[in-house]
């Protein structure tokens, strides 16, 4: 029995077993980066080399309020699970120690990764993708200046309500100035 796996077998069997498993492992990973490609609003990749423990934790926190996810992977296999989605193009970018940041929301992965970098200069925003657009990190940063879907559909349903709310105003005036003015022949008749 290995000590180190708890596997009944020799050394070389508990080897290749242990490769089977790692290869396995990295499928999977591949399939699960793939399938996010597939389905993100937008990809932000950017250099995290020197962030501390800590560091990449506030991250993913701040990704994941955003509803967004944070990936860190060997860059062949980000390569890999780049094949057959629209953002292929990205696969430049992956060089050196790498960080993924993507979210359903166009916007709230570039802003995220925007306000992070702010804050830590060893974070360094590469570019990114939105679906076969390229983005460099200038584009990164353009995009997270825009408001977010929540925003946009706030200052929507503003917009549509406002109109409501001045004809609802409208209406009512002319029946308030109406009582108004029969109050005050009611009370010059008791005036007199």
């Amino acid at each position: 029995m290995s000590p180190a796996t708890g596997l009944v077998g020799s050394p070389s069997e508990v080897k290749g077993y242990e490769a089977v498993v790692e290869r396995a492992e990295k499928r999977e990973l591949v399939a699960t980066l793939n399938v996010q490609f597939k389905t993100t609003g937008s990809v932000v990749v950017a250099k995290y080399a020197g962030l501390t423990v800590a560091n990449m934790t506030a991250l993913r926190g701040k990704v994941r309020a955003a509803g967004g996810t944070v990936k860190v992977a060997k860059n062949r296999l980000a390569k890999l699970a780049l094949v057959g989605t629209e953002l292929e193009h990205m696969a430049d970018l992956f060089k050196g120690p790498t960080v993924i940041l993507s979210a359903k929301d166009p916007v709230a992965a570039p802003k995220v990764a925007s306000e992070f970098a702010k804050a830590n200069d060893k974070f360094v925003i590469l570019g990114g993708g939105l679906g076969k657009q390229s983005l460099d990190a200038a584009g990164v940063k353009a995009l997270a200046d825009l408001p977010s879907l929540d925003e946009l559909r706030a200052k929507l349903a503003g917009i549509i309500n406002q109109p409501a709310q001045k004809l609802a105003s409208v209406i009512a005036a002319p029946g308030g100035g109406l009582a108004r003015v029969i109050k005050a022949h009611a009370d010059k008749d008791q005036a007199a």
